[in-house]
């Protein structure tokens, strides 16, 4: 009876999960290819940003804009870490250390190689009046860069007198406060020199009323339907698309992703409509995607996973959150559209996904998805994982849109 109860059960939660997105609409596929896609970031979702450029390397060809961020891995997932030396600049970030962990995930592919690294770009930001992430972390991120990336192609702005926010011309506080929505008008386009930096040479930006569309689209598609505020992410998230992309002409990808305590459930459409990346979108082709984060118990503040409160594996490319946004670029891209999915997902040790014939041992004795090679976790065959099976092969925390 218990068993027969199971899928029934099952469907059910899966409907319940499903209204909590009422009226959001399936992310769709636009004309992009993935040689056009780039991130950035504010805040935690500059961390967030810094580790998707770098563990995916392959994906994310442009490059990344990182306002008030730091090195990756940079918290070695702690809290304090991430909170002192990593924000306030509390001791050191020992910078070899983390080159050496860089070095040994690129090779044993839990990240994508950083030798794909050397052809994109980096925009970074640092307020000199910012009082949450000191100019000395930001300054390390640049260094950190400069071991996978020309000097050419880094640009560094460190002497506005900003506090700790999104940077505007045109909308937010003063340039000097930090308070919510964290967007301040400080005269200086960020999202514009950010776009400038990673595309080159821009048409000029619509200053007037945007001509494309905001569409609000299910996030929990890219958790196999789980519930994705389980994980720090909310049920629905945004994008700014252009009238040119939905017409299916050929566009440019850019994914924004916003700081603590500025997700919509906090400050409604403060970031995705007005931390001016949209103005420069709708003349340039650039479809905008908004992940959205949430509270929990463990992130109260509704930060991106950059010290691993929801996952062990938050800076690789088998970390929850991380394959969830790349799994929406996949979707998007034109190239890389993964559905339709088969959706069968094993909760199991890696033994045993071993002996199923979903994971492989690598030369390196750790376990890596087949087709994905998503490492499985820092404890090889003992570990257990969450292993989702889909069209094009098995994935660690892997969605089922």
């Amino acid at each position: 009876m218990e068993a027969r109860l199971a899928p029934a059960m099952s469907a059910l939660f899966a409907c319940l999960l499903a209204s909590h997105a009422f009226g959001a609409v399936v992310l769709p596929k636009y004309n992009v290819s993935v040689n056009e896609v780039s991130v950035s970031g504010l805040s935690s979702g500059a961390y967030m940003a810094a580790q998707m450029h770098v563990a995916y390397s392959k994906t994310i060809r442009k490059g990344a804009g990182i306002v008030a961020g730091g090195p990756v891995y940079c918290s070695q997932g702690n809290l304090l870490v991430a909170t002192g030396p990593c924000m306030a600049d509390t001791g050191s970030r020992n910078l070899p250390y983390l080159a050496s962990v860089i070095s040994i995930w690129s090779s044993n592919g839990y990240i994508d190689s950083t030798s794909n690294l050397a052809s994109s770009r980096v925009y970074l930001f640092s307020g000199t009046l910012d009082s949450t992430v000191r100019q000395a972390v930001m300054n390390d991120l640049k260094t950190m860069y400069g071991n996978y990336i020309p000097a050419a192609n880094i640009s560094y702005k460190n002497n506005v007198a900003a506090e700790h926010a999104m940077p505007t011309d045109y909308f937010g506080n003063a340039c000097s406060v930090k308070d919510t929505p964290y967007i301040n008008n400080c005269n200086f386009d960020t999202a514009g020199a950010i776009l400038t930096w990673l595309y080159g040479a821009l048409v000029a930006k619509n200053v007037g009323t945007l001509g494309g569309t905001f569409i609000n689209f299910d996030q929990s598609a890219f958790w196999g339907n789980f519930n994705p505020t389980t994980h720090g992410m909310a049920s629905t998230g945004y994008a700014y698309v252009p009238a040119a992309c939905t017409a299916g002409q050929a566009c440019k990808l850019h994914v924004a992703l916003h700081g603590c305590k500025q997700n919509v459930a906090t400050v409604g459409t403060a970031f995705y409509q007005h931390a001016g990346y949209n103005r420069w979108a709708d003349t340039n082709k650039i479809v905008v995607l908004y992940p959205q984060a949430t509270t929990t118990l463990a992130n109260p503040n509704g930060c991106w996973d950059w010290w691993g409160y929801d996952d062990v594996n938050f800076p690789a490319k088998s970390g929850g959150q991380m394959v969830a946004i790349k799994t929406m670029i996949d979707r998007i891209t034109s190239g890389n559209s993964a559905a339709p999915f088969t959706c069968n997902h094993w909760y199991d040790s890696n033994y045993w996904h071993v002996y199923f014939g979903r994971a492989y041992i690598g030369s390196d004795g750790q376990v890596y998805a087949v087709n994905s090679n998503q490492y499985l976790g820092f404890y090889s065959v003992a570990a257990y994982t969450d292993v989702r099976r889909t069209s094009s092969g098995y994935y660690a925390y892997g969605s089922c849109p």
